[in-house]
């Protein structure tokens, strides 16, 4: 880095008194403040209006280009190039057209252009392969999210196409904040504390694509972001959201904006959209408007001529009438409080593919475009039903509703026989139909004949009492079909030559008041793979024969359903499961929890799913004995819920099995196997969960085993206790006096008489050679005469 001007000839003008006015007056302190770019539009404007003389003006111009180029803190400041550049080319230019005395700072300024060239040549790749304040390059892309960044970062790369700075502390986007971004195609500042962006800040950045500026404050200075987003003519993708804007603000914003094809004004306190908040913005494809306050839109979409894809969820619109976007594939107006949905009558074709109604207060079915293309239509979570017929039996078959329509000072009255206008509704391309958690308690008559190709029927929470399908229903293409938690006492089916629900792979039947199906109602399914009846009050066939029954209870027969894989019976109430209920399917996910009874028949019914089940839930059957279900012949089995029964004993047939997960949970277990992490169960296992059993705390050896084991995760570790003398402790962390009595109360009895006897045995014997010893002379006499032998002494 240079630091002083190379020594000239001394006739260079460098000493004359308008240069030294220029670097030692108030133009130096601006050459070594921290503003260059301010200073360089000064040295440009002079340059520009030519109000100089011929010699002077060339030395003091040259004086201030040599304060961009070499003044030490200023190097680091400045980091446009090519503005330098032109400052020097200027300064040459300039020169060359003075006097004979210039010839002197030719070379000088020649020399200045090779400085910088090296300058460059040597620093650049330096300067751009470590990035400022931590941030990270990774081929066109500078990532400089949650730095704590207050400005955008000076040397950014020539060839930086993407700059991210979300996440940081950014007030303000300068003039000279993007100088080096000639490049650049995405910029993101999202979550930041923008208040402002300067009217020039863009002017080298102007083939910017993508800018999103969410979450920040720039409803405090709008008028001046505007501008500056005025300047980027080639800007596709917009994204304001969470700016606290109003519509009027957006207007501003979006004024010049003709080039847009996707904005997000989300997360704003827009409140009312007229047709001058979206003007010129003829190239808009995506719109996106959810998390406002939007009460009211008057002919704010008219002019869009090309939107196809409208999000206005989460807002307070009451209601949509003469919905009239042709052009629009996808809106979105779910939760809002939305009562009813009118389309514009009219026999021109829609192109509208996704309806989202969801989560609003409809109390009638949409009245939908008489000729489009939608395939879904997403109706839950309202208060929507079919009024031709009353629950007490009432007709309102020529009953009408009236809508009246006010706009301005204009008012009109629209007659509809909601029930009716489904019939002029185009549902023949309808796929997915979502219904559930409304008020229908019947469908009108032909109302699925309308959907032929018909995929995805959701009825669920309902008030349904009574479904029917017939070969006559145009239900050929269904493939899953949902009718929980409703009201169903009886599921008709009429069955003839042809095939009902050929292609039903789904079908939801839990939480009904069922107690029988037709007979054959899954033969006539010939791809039907999950079935869920659970939380009815139905049996499996064969039943077993009851003393004094004239006719036997109804049943259903899933006997040889060779399609069917998974099959829940939750909750149904089953007797005893008797004979072989399954055979001749290949389920490999079976629920029976919640059936106290279901275990207390003949086991055998697990052979015939010996090879394919792999999931098996016996929650709640009252299991108790660990010898009444032999698991050994369920080689495959890898998951296993035995939670909420009453084993006091671990099973000794899981030992064998290969388990992913087993749940012993609420059960009255004092412990496991010792030997349990050497088991092929142990081994196999990822997921045990063991809470809420009484364990003996001076039996977990078992305990540390499973600690050991690798690659096993016990969930719920943190909740299993363990009992000793009515305390209730933690396994992991028990006090040292708990474990001391543990090993008393676990130790050898053999060995802990033997630890009892022995101080009586050591006392005796001390005894005896105490008592010896005091009467050792005595004994010794007695000896001698009773033998008769003198000793010599």
């Amino acid at each position: 880095m240079c630091s002083a001007p190379p020594r000239l000839p001394p006739s260079c003008p460098f000493s004359s008194p308008a240069c030294q006015v220029l670097t030692a007056g108030p133009h130096k302190a601006s050459c070594q403040g921290s503003s260059p770019f301010l200073h360089g539009q000064l040295v440009v404007a002079w340059v520009s209006r030519g109000t100089w003389g011929v010699q002077e003006p060339c030395w003091e111009l040259c004086a201030c280009c040599w304060c961009h180029c070499c003044h030490p803190k200023l190097w680091d400041l400045w980091d446009e190039r090519s503005v330098a550049f032109v400052l020097l080319t200027s300064c040459l230019h300039l020169c060359r057209t003075a006097t004979t005395e210039m010839g002197a700072l030719l070379p000088a300024l020649s020399l200045l252009l090779v400085l910088l060239a090296v300058r460059w040549g040597s620093g650049a790749s330096a300067a751009w392969a470590s990035p400022p304040g931590g941030c990270k390059l990774v081929q066109s892309t500078m990532d400089c999210t949650g730095r704590w960044l207050s400005s955008v970062p000076g040397n950014l790369g020539a060839d930086t196409e993407e700059l991210l700075l979300d996440d940081n502390t950014l007030q303000v986007l300068g003039n000279a904040s993007l100088l080096s971004g000639h490049h650049l195609r995405h910029l993101s500042v999202t979550r930041n504390r923008l208040e402002l962006i300067e009217p020039g800040a863009f002017l080298s950045s102007q083939g910017l694509h993508v800018l999103s500026l969410a979450d920040n404050l720039l409803f405090t200075n709008y008028s001046l972001t505007a501008a500056a987003l005025s300047a980027l003519p080639a800007l596709r993708t917009l994204d304001l959201a969470g700016n606290l804007l109003t519509e009027d603000m957006v207007s501003v914003l979006l004024w010049n904006l003709s080039s847009l094809e996707s904005l997000s004004v989300a997360r704003n306190i827009i409140m009312r959209l007229d047709s001058s908040v979206f003007v010129n913005l003829t190239q808009l494809l995506d719109l996106n408007l959810e998390k406002n306050y939007i009460f009211e839109i008057d002919q704010a979409f008219e002019g869009l001529q090309r939107l196809q894809r409208l999000n206005i969820a989460y807002n307070y619109l009451p209601c949509v009438v003469e919905f009239g976007l042709t052009q629009l594939r996808v809106l979105n107006v779910s939760n809002n409080v939305i009562e009813w949905f009118l389309a514009l009558e009219s026999d021109d074709l829609f192109e509208l593919e996704v309806l989202d109604l969801s989560h609003n207060h409809l109390l009638f079915f949409p009245v939908l475009p008489r000729q489009s293309k939608l395939h879904s239509l997403l109706l839950q979570d309202n208060e929507l039903s079919f009024y031709q017929r009353l629950p007490n039996g009432t007709s309102l078959a020529n009953v009408t509703v009236q809508f009246l329509l006010i706009d301005g000072n204009s008012t009109s009255t629209t007659t509809v026989s909601l029930w009716e206008e489904i019939c002029h509704s185009d549902l023949s391309s309808l796929r997915l139909l979502d219904m559930s958690h409304n008020q229908v308690w019947y469908l009108p008559e032909g109302f699925l004949a309308q959907m032929p190709s018909l995929t995805h029927l959701n009825l669920n929470q309902n008030c349904l009492e009574t479904f029917r399908l017939s070969e006559g229903d145009p239900l050929a293409t269904l493939v899953e079909l949902d009718l929980s938690q409703n009201q169903l006492e009886e599921l008709g089916l009429e069955v003839g030559t042809r095939e009902v629900l050929p292609n039903l792979q789904l079908f939801n039947l839990s939480t009904n008041r069922l107690q029988e199906l037709p007979p054959g109602v899954f033969t006539h399914t010939r791809k039907i793979a999950t079935v869920d009846l659970s939380r009815n009050r139905l049996d499996l066939c064969p039943r077993p024969a009851v003393a004094g029954e004239v006719k036997s209870p109804p049943c259903v027969d899933i006997r040889g359903v060779k399609t069917l894989t998974h099959l829940s019976l939750a909750g149904c109430g089953l007797g005893g499961l008797r004979g072989h209920p399954f055979q001749g399917t290949s389920l490999m996910h079976l629920d029976l929890s919640d059936n106290r009874r279901a275990l207390s028949g003949d086991p055998a019914w697990l052979e015939d799913l010996a090879v394919t089940l792999r999931v098996l839930s016996l929650r709640n059957t009252s299991l108790s004995s660990p010898g009444t279900v032999d698991f050994s012949s369920l080689s495959g089995l890898s998951h296993l819920d035995l939670s909420g029964n009453s084993l006091s004993a671990f099973p000794p047939s899981l030992s064998a099995l290969r388990l992913r997960s087993l749940d012993l949970r609420d059960n009255l277990l004092p412990a496991l196997p010792p030997d349990i992490g050497r088991t092929w169960l142990g081994r196999s296992l990822r997921e045990l969960y063991l809470s809420h059993n009484p364990y003996n705390c001076c039996t977990l050896g078992w305990w540390e085993a499973l600690r050991r084991a690798q690659g096993l995760r016990v969930p719920d570790g943190q909740e299993v206790t363990c009992s000793f003398a009515s305390r209730t402790l933690s396994p992991g962390a028990l006090p040292q006096p708990v474990r001391r009595s543990c090993l008393w109360l676990t130790a050898d009895t053999a060995l802990l008489y033997l630890v009892l006897a022995l101080p009586t045995c050591l006392t005796l014997l001390v005894a005896f050679a105490v008592t010896f010893l005091m009467l050792k002379q005595k004994l010794l006499k007695m000896v001698k005469s009773r033998c008769g032998v003198s000793s010599s002494y």
